[in-house]
């Protein structure tokens, strides 16, 4: 179990000795994953602990506050994920405009070297520190030297041609690629929350669902998906189809998250979900009537069946 730290303040002292890795880590992609893993690889090596350090708010949302960043996941996620890597400390380092405004050189001879003790540090090779990005990967291993810690600068990440990065998973999403969005994260993206109250539409003229409070995070482009939702407060799961969008065949303006369960849902309704998006079926779309509305609705709901079909069977091998 990790050890999470929420200040410079509580960590210094208990946080090192450590090899530690930096960065945003918004969505813990794969990319992040293989940095943690050398982190982790180091730790082994030189009998020290596994350390990230990742900051919160969002640095942009501080240096660059008139473009806000959408992220892929709330800082709790993050920082559950995170610790399912199996790293031993994590710093969530509130970031401020005090914090921004640290030289490159200070940044690591006071917070690094210091208060946290690295005796190694694994970072991308694109990684920039510092105030306004001034310092990069030639001025942290020139640092190193003299400071008497390692180095290691981990090539950028590709899969299937792609240069692995937070930035590229969100226009994935935007675009409704969540099946390409999820090879990059290495699971599926997901969307949690409390269930609310519908409008009522679904259980009078179409079909029951159970509505999830759209969140802070990146959302898939408007449109149906094959989904698996998961009853946060019970060990249950149930496939599933859900709509992002604003019902246009009923005129709604709100947007909605609305997920049909594919199989029974026994016991109590629950109150907070997961959704994990699993395929794009189809656009969100206005129909002329109800009537034509639900056998669309019938045809989205076959193909869910036959891809869950299909991944049992290949479970199965």
């Amino acid at each position: 179990m990790s050890v999470v730290f929420s200040s410079l303040e509580e960590a210094t002292g208990r946080f090192g000795p450590c090899a530690l890795t930096i960065g945003n880590f918004d969505g813990v992609h794969i990319g992040h994953q293989q940095l943690v893993r050398e982190a982790r690889e180091q730790a082994q090596t030189r009998g020290c602990r596994s350390a990230v350090l990742t900051f919160h708010p969002h640095p942009r949302s501080v240096v660059a506050p008139d473009r806000p960043t959408k992220l892929l996941a709330s800082i709790d996620e993050r920082v559950a994920l995170l610790e399912e890597t199996g790293v031993d400390h994590i710093l969530v380092l509130p970031f401020t405009a005090e914090l921004s405004n640290l030289g490159a050189e200070q940044f690591v001879r006071q917070i690094l070297v210091e208060q946290l003790e690295a005796r190694f540090v694994v970072v991308g090779d694109n990684f920039r520190f510092g105030h306004k990005q001034g310092g990069d990967t030639a001025l942290l291993a020139s640092l190193a030297a003299k400071l008497g810690f390692g180095t290691r600068f981990v090539p950028q990440i590709r899969y299937r041609g792609e240069v692995v990065s937070s930035t590229l998973i969100r226009e994935h999403l935007q675009q409704g690629r969540v099946a390409r969005a999820g090879r990059l994260l290495g699971r599926c993206y997901s969307l949690s929350g409390p269930v609310v109250r519908g409008h009522g539409i679904g259980s009078k003229q179409t079909v029951p669902t159970l509505n999830l409070q759209p969140p802070d995070d990146v959302l898939p482009a408007n449109g149906v998906y094959v989904t698996e939702v998961h009853d946060l407060d019970d060990d249950r799961r149930w496939p599933s189809i859900t709509n992002i969008g604003t019902r246009p065949t009923f005129d709604g303006e709100d947007l909605t998250i609305e997920s049909y369960l594919l199989s029974h849902l026994s016991g109590e309704t629950p109150q907070t979900i997961r959704v994990d998006f699993r395929r794009w079926v189809r656009a969100e779309q206005k129909f002329p009537d109800v009537t034509a509305l639900k056998y669309q609705i019938l045809r989205d709901v076959e193909r869910a069946n036959t891809y869950w079909r299909r991944t049992a069977i290949l479970a199965s091998k």
